[in-house]
């Protein structure tokens, strides 16, 4: 049986200065190398879960297991490294930084983590050589490599953002609205080198988007339907 990767317990989390919202997840729960697809309409939470898996936010109360480690009781600089360690990040704002290349990009994570660092070394012989051989399988010419960021479009940015995301093979693989900026024909293609590529290194992906015309292809299809309406429930296809 595989591994659970992901365990939430009695979670709730609410923002200060909004009265009207509280997330609140009696159970989730997720397996190593399970590809799953969570929708729900703006403000249902999805970005909120994405933060506290990421251990960006801290839940009011409950229990959030990641791995090994109970996100709840580390200090912000140890579920930091937690993080860059083990989790990789697609952002809705990609946070790329402008003035490097799209190689020089793709690397910070595994400046930022010892452990993606060894990964990438061992996957493709040099960590550089790793980062060119997602680029180029996320439809990045090898000519567009050594250029800074801001000469490329959206798309082409967030594609950049999935790379970084991905090297090191982290455990974790969490994208937010990782299509937005793509047309229909792109999409379709990010979508299976993400799926193919977290199966290559035994990811789980957890996949955030309000169209769940992306859902083909998952293993799960997820809802959060409203705020405080519970755990992520499962979609009957």
């Amino acid at each position: 049986m595989p591994a659970t990767v992901i365990r939430i317990r009695d979670l709730r989390f609410r923002w200060a200065n909004d009265a009207g919202f509280c997330l609140d997840i009696p159970l989730f729960e997720a397996q190593a190398g399970e590809r799953i697809f969570l929708h729900g309409p703006s403000g249902s939470g999805k970005s909120t879960l994405l933060g506290l898996l990421g251990g960006v936010l801290v839940p009011e109360r409950g229990s959030l297991h990641l791995l090994d480690r109970e996100l709840t009781q580390l200090r912000p600089a140890a579920r930091d490294r937690f993080r860059a360690n083990h989790i990789g990040f697609i952002f809705q704002q990609f946070n790329l930084i402008p003035y490097l290349s799209l190689v020089d990009n793709v690397l910070l994570s595994c400046r930022f983590s010892a452990r993606r660092l060894a990964r990438a070394t061992a996957a493709g012989n040099s960590p550089a050589a790793e980062a060119h051989r997602l680029l180029t399988r996320l439809d990045l010419d090898p000519s567009l490599h050594g250029r800074q960021v801001t000469r490329l479009s959206v798309g082409q940015q967030q594609r950049v953002a999935a790379a970084r995301a991905l090297i090191g093979q982290p455990e974790i693989v969490i994208a937010d609205e990782p299509t937005s900026a793509l047309d229909a024909e792109r999409q379709g293609a990010f979508l299976a080198l993400l799926r193919d590529e977290c199966e290559r290194s035994g990811s789980t992906l957890l996949f955030v988007s309000h169209d769940r015309r992306l859902a083909a292809g998952f293993d799960r299809e997820l809802s959060l339907s409203a705020p405080g309406a519970g755990a992520p429930s499962e979609v009957t296809q």
